[in-house]
């Protein structure tokens, strides 16, 4: 495989991991307000996993248009 379309390839699961990010934030957030340390701080936490997810998928689409524009 090319390097070209390695790239192109992790763009596409740079972007997918992102949206699994957003898809379990719901399922995920119970779990860290049952621990005591999270539990005053949810709102950091959660704007951190919404921010984590939202670098992923700009960093996929970042990947894909450098293999595209190429």
């Amino acid at each position: 495989m090319d390097k070209k379309k390695f790239t192109f390839y992790y763009g596409i699961v740079l972007i997918a991991v992102g949206l699994g990010v957003f898809y379990r934030i719901p399922a995920v957030m119970p779990q860290v307000a049952a621990i005591e340390f999270f539990s005053n701080k949810l709102g950091l936490v959660k704007f951190c996993f919404y921010m984590l997810g939202i670098f992923l998928i700009f960093a996929g689409a970042v990947r894909i248009r450098q293999t595209i524009k190429k």
